[in-house]
């Protein structure tokens, strides 16, 4: 009986020929449609709003979404998208995330080269905290390569010309300061040294890439 009183309904009109999708992106949209499993002509009285929302609910760009039928033949989907934040790899596995961590299945890191890259285990939670910091810093930002877990407890910076900055496991933000105000003293991030190690916060320590032997003083306090 409900086939036949839909059926009904959809010959008078009552069928699906629009569904707009609001608050996704581009990139988002076409995964939101198919996990809607939404199809033209669709009987638009008889269709079950509480599944497709639960559907698109499960598509990892989605943080919150909401359904609404508006009769005679629309469907409007308003989301809350999850942006993304990063690309994170692990044991050789490279996925997007979010600023809470979650990794965004739908997405191919391929085609996220505009990223930051975080590598390791617990980086895909860690990140968004260091990535805003690091990103209101553009010197720094411009040259950064990867931001690497270490033990799952700081930081390491790897810079595009091969530099490596080491961060605290407490107080990331001081470190930064300390690194800013060397850098404009000094322009230490162009000096191309092999490690800044930043993780004793009395004392700064360089590595120049010629060098043997462990770093050595570059400056007291910051």
């Amino acid at each position: 009986m409900a086939h036949s009183v839909d059926g009904a309904f959809a010959s008078a009109g009552f069928k699906l020929k629009t569904v707009h999708i609001r608050g996704a992106s581009a990139t988002a949209q076409a995964d939101i449609l198919k996990a809607s499993g939404l199809y033209l002509d669709q009987p638009t009285l008889g269709m079950d709003l509480a599944g497709v929302r639960q559907r698109v609910q499960g598509v990892g760009w989605v943080k919150d979404v909401q359904v609404v039928r508006m009769l005679p033949d629309t469907v409007l989907i308003s989301v809350q998208e999850r942006p993304a934040l990063a690309v994170w790899q692990n044991q050789g596995r490279m996925k997007v995330i979010d600023a809470e961590g979650r990794v965004i299945n739908e997405a191919d890191p391929a085609r996220f080269p505009q990223l930051p890259l975080v590598v390791g285990q617990g980086a895909d939670q860690a990140a968004g905290l260091i990535l805003p910091a690091v990103a209101s810093r553009p010197r720094l930002r411009d040259r950064l390569e990867a931001l690497v877990r270490v033990d799952d407890r700081r930081w390491d910076l790897r810079l595009k010309d091969g530099s490596l900055i080491q961060l605290p496991a407490i107080d990331e933000e001081s470190a930064l300061i300390q690194l800013d105000q060397l850098d404009q003293r000094q322009r230490i991030l162009d000096m191309g040294f092999a490690r800044i190690d930043l993780r004793d916060p009395e004392m700064v320590a360089v590595r120049p890439r010629d060098a043997a032997l462990p770093g050595q003083p570059a400056a007291n306090g910051a």
